[in-house]
């Protein structure tokens, strides 16, 4: 069984980077041919992807936010992070870490709030 975690502050303060780590256990972030995710969903709005690195260590990106995403692993605790600068409080939301199986997400995290204010 797969689990994912997320973890990272809840506060980040505006123009600030938030950063945000998903700890896999029950499965390699290595394996053919997972895709390692993050979406988020504001408040009162549906998800929204973000982006993903794949098995192979490529990433891609929502384009609109391209310019401020970076998503990076480290194999060896079998986590990958999150990173997204210069945030607003538009970034505000619940951020969810997940497989996905080529597109479909088949295993989630329990999500993690993250408020940006000043």
């Amino acid at each position: 069984q797969v689990q994912l975690q997320e973890s990272g502050p809840g506060l980040v303060k505006p123009s600030q980077t938030l950063s945000l780590t998903c700890t896999v256990s029950g499965g390699s972030i290595t394996t053919n041919y997972y895709y390692w995710s993050w979406i988020r969903q504001p408040p009162g709005k549906g998800l929204e992807w973000i982006g993903y690195i794949a098995y192979s260590g490529s990433t891609y990106y929502n384009p609109p936010l391209k310019s401020r995403t970076s998503i990076s692993r480290d194999t060896s605790k079998n986590q990958f992070t999150l990173q997204l600068s210069s945030v607003t409080p538009e970034d505000t939301a619940v951020y969810y870490c997940a497989r996905c199986n080529v597109v479909v997400p088949d295993y989630w995290g329990q999500g993690t709030q993250v408020t940006v204010s000043s």
